[in-house]
């Protein structure tokens, strides 16, 4: 039997519904701060508002109240925006903070019961700049352990009761890799292979590292055909995209409603705009890839969401796939992106 363990339980896969595989709800990222320039210094030392929010869209890392994405007000926007996301026509969010990420299984089970809308957890490691040092002190064999506790027996959560995760992701590295990070990623394939579960990859902003990753994780018994490459616009040019193709894992395009000029967290990258992504996908569609794509916005600061001006967790189903019909794509490939590629990667038979 066929299921997908939400933070309320199992469900068939068939009720997933139209799904996001790449979002949060909740994290601590000012570890990522980066100074604005000191033309603009003024205007991050305010609240964001309609005076600021302009700035914060082309340097949201240089904001650290963007970055505090885990106080009340930012609840309440996230709960808003999952509401929109439902009203029209999204069904499933798979959630990707995991270890080193502080997540909130709290806030998941709520939003679930409260939107309708099913969400999905995960277990596994970020990068190891963010993790404590009982954690960086981990072995491979006590990382297996903990993720398949995870996933079958679930974590108890105050006030709420055992929650289970349904993947292993983000599991997050820098690129060269860190130590940590392979052992991650190493644990992340052995665990893989006995559960059967999905898992998803953050990869470092090197071309290399994809190839890197899916490498490791091939040799530690991980299957390729449950695996999610994540923020590949801002990591693989389109030769490379094409390349890394033949290694049979989803590709994903993640950063959907980012629109800036400059991308701080690397300055050699031009990020796409959405227009290009769209056109990237395109490509991949037509060279027969419909089958491995994955779409989501990887929404992590507040300025993306609609209380803060940004555009929200519904963002591309209704603003980019109207510009994927209009390019020609038909419903059954939408529907095989958006609908059936998730439910395969997260199925787990039980």
């Amino acid at each position: 039997m066929s299921v997908v363990q939400t933070v309320l339980g199992p469900i068939s896969p068939n009720l997933l519904g139209r799904t996001l595989t790449h979002e949060h709800f909740e994290l601590d990222f000012e570890h990522f701060y980066c100074a604005p320039p000191v033309e603009y210094k003024e205007f991050f030392d305010k609240k964001i508002s309609l005076e600021t929010v302009g700035f914060v869209h082309q340097y949201p890392y240089s904001s650290l109240e963007n970055l505090k994405f885990y106080d009340d007000a930012t609840r309440l926007a996230v709960k808003k925006d999952v509401e929109l996301y439902k009203k029209f026509g999204g069904g499933s969010i798979v959630e990707n903070s995991c270890h080193g990420l502080k997540r909130n299984l709290e806030m998941m089970v709520d939003i679930q019961r409260t939107t309708g809308v099913n969400i999905i957890a995960g277990t596994g490691h970020y990068v190891h700049d963010l993790q404590t040092p009982g954690h960086l002190a981990m072995t491979v064999e006590q990382m297996t352990d903990l993720y398949s506790k995870e996933i079958i027996n679930g974590i108890d959560v105050p006030h709420v009761g055992p929650v289970k995760c349904g993947y292993i992701g983000e599991v997050g590295s820098v690129y060269p890799i860190h130590d940590f990070e392979k052992r991650a990623i190493r644990a992340t394939g052995e665990i893989q292979e006995v559960l059967g579960c999905g898992v998803s990859f953050h990869p470092g902003r090197d071309a290399k590292a994809p190839f890197e990753i899916v490498r490791t994780y091939l040799e530690a018994g991980g299957k390729p055909e449950k695996c999610v490459m994540s923020h590949l616009e801002r990591t693989l040019n389109m030769e490379q995209l094409f390349e890394f193709a033949a290694l049979g894992t989803y590709m994903q395009y993640d950063l959907f409603g980012i629109e800036c000029s400059f991308y701080q967290l690397n300055s050699s990258v031009d990020m796409p705009s959405d227009a290009q992504r769209i056109n990237n996908l395109m490509l991949l569609i037509e060279d027969g890839w419909v089958d491995k794509i994955q779409m989501s916005h990887d929404i992590h600061t507040k300025h993306r969401l609609t209380s803060y001006g940004g555009h929200g967790y519904h963002h591309i189903h209704m603003n980019i796939l109207p510009r994927l019909f209009a390019k020609g794509l038909t419903i059954e490939q939408v529907e095989q992106i958006t609908v059936t590629n998730p439910a395969k990667w997260l199925e787990l038979k039980i």
